[in-house]
């Protein structure tokens, strides 16, 4: 994933409702969850759950399908998984990468 990806969605789960909303969708697996639902259960009206459903779209994170009148929204959680990598690709690369607990112990002994 490019940074210019990764900033997309990074800037989309930086609003507070949008995170709020694909933290739902995270929660619902891969069934995801219907529109409706998102709605009643987030408070937020028709008009702006809209909005920001679009946006997570346009960065990746989340899929629609429709299903006769129903729309549901799916986390898509492969791209997730591409911006914790981008961001964990170079993770401590400039200092010792700590990977058990003995190694954990001997970085708080000093």
């Amino acid at each position: 994933m490019d940074i210019e990806k990764t900033a997309k969605a990074l800037k989309e789960l930086g609003h507070v409702t949008r995170l709020a909303i694909y933290k739902r969708l995270v929660k619902a697996g891969y069934k995801g969850l219907a529109v409706g639902t998102l709605q009643e259960e987030l408070e937020i009206p028709g008009s702006t759950l809209s909005h920001h459903l679009s946006g997570l779209a346009s960065a990746g994170l989340i899929k629609q399908r429709r299903e006769g009148r129903v729309l549901y929204c799916v986390a898509q959680f492969e791209q997730l998984d591409e911006v914790l990598q981008f961001l964990r690709a170079e993770c401590c690369i400039d200092d010792k990468f700590y990977t058990d607990d003995n190694d954990l112990k001997e970085l708080k002994r000093g």
